[in-house]
């Protein structure tokens, strides 16, 4: 499965609503699961972003699914990453 990396910073609304901030990660967990996807982990960082969530998917068309469903509540504006692994890389760099 690819691997994406998903960069969030929290809106005013994002920030209002951190109390239920648990429950709005298990339902982005229901959502990746259910689009066919795994979450691999969150992170709350220090610096620029507030989040990091990288989590897995099938293809690039599942990864745009759940990341609009995950985006429809406005509570963090984000930036993701399609990550390779060291194996995916390796792999293409032996074709160079």
């Amino acid at each position: 499965m690819a691997h994406y990396v998903t960069l969030m910073r929290f809106t005013t609304q994002g920030v209002a609503g951190l109390p239920k901030w648990r429950e709005r990660i298990e339902e982005g967990e229901r959502i990746i699961t259910e689009a066919g996807g795994s979450l691999v982990g969150v992170y709350v960082t220090l610096g620029r972003y507030d989040v990091v969530e990288i989590f897995e998917a099938p293809d690039d068309n599942v990864a745009i699914e759940i990341l609009m469903k995950l985006n429809r509540y406005g509570a963090e504006h984000t930036e993701t990453l399609r990550a390779f692994t060291r194996e995916e890389a390796e792999e293409i760099v032996r074709k160079l």
